[in-house]
């Protein structure tokens, strides 16, 4: 465990461990993930960050279980793709028993459905059908909540240890990977401190081995790189509104949605 103090750690996260982060979880965007693509062919160590963040990151595939969408939503995709093909065949149908005038009646049925004028205003009512359903779902849809993850690691060989997660429910959790023996009378405490903060805020006390969940709305406003700690203090916390003791897992905060 490292022997530096928790005050000293803000601002010291390697970039190019955090870009290599962001890659990994998928957080970039298009070109910024090119760019990283092109570096990695002539950085080893960036290249060597990404092999390591994905080694870490690779055991927590398996605590996300899958997740299949409700009946209630297929049913809904179901009804919605019923009616506007419906509304193309009651279209096409008619279009085939009324040849459009001034054509033969022996017409190819090809040109009588390209030609028919009342098969493109259903396929054109049943398609803005679609696109207002589209717009109803956007306007009265609240705006996302922001969701952020955190993969807390040790200082001296970056593995991971915690994971901390935002959810669409308003709530922070920061959950365990693993066991850590807490010496006696000691005990972790949570930090996190954003670039513009004059210092790091207390989460509270964590118990090893135990979830720690915490409402967003009681928490300072959650931002991109954030950093978060967890450090070792006395058994009752740190007796200043600062970090005492040393860092045990430290990361920085990617927005994921």
């Amino acid at each position: 465990m490292s022997s530096g103090t928790a005050s000293s750690s803000f601002g010291n996260f390697e970039d190019i461990d955090a870009l290599a982060g962001e890659y990994v979880l998928g957080t970039l965007s298009a070109n910024a993930r090119a760019a990283v693509e092109a570096r990695m062919r002539d950085e080893p160590a960036l290249r060597d960050a990404v092999q390591a963040w994905e080694a870490r990151l690779l055991p927590l595939a398996s605590l996300a279980a899958p997740a299949d969408p409700s009946p209630a939503l297929w049913s809904r995709i179901e009804r919605t793709l019923g009616s506007a093909a419906a509304a193309a065949a009651a279209a096409a149908a008619a279009a085939a028993a009324a040849p459009k005038a001034g054509q033969p009646a022996r017409a190819s049925g090809f040109a009588s459905w390209w030609n028919n004028l009342q098969l493109w205003r259903g396929l054109a009512a049943g398609g803005f059908a679609a696109a207002a359903l589209m717009v109803a779902v956007l306007v009265t849809r609240p705006p996302p909540t922001p969701q952020y993850m955190v993969v807390l690691v040790a200082p001296q060989d970056k593995s991971p240890g915690w994971v901390i997660q935002t959810t669409s429910s308003r709530q922070l959790s920061l959950v365990p990977l693993g066991t850590m023996e807490v010496p006696p009378q000691k005990t972790l405490q949570f930090w996190t401190k954003a670039d513009q903060w004059r210092g790091p805020v207390s989460l509270g006390l964590v118990k090893q081995g135990q979830t720690l969940r915490i409402p967003i709305d009681k928490l300072p406003p959650l931002e991109p790189n954030q950093l978060f700690e967890l450090t070792l203090e006395p058994e009752n916390g740190s007796p200043i509104d600062r970090p005492t003791g040393p860092i045990q897992f430290i990361g920085r905060a990617v927005k994921v949605l």
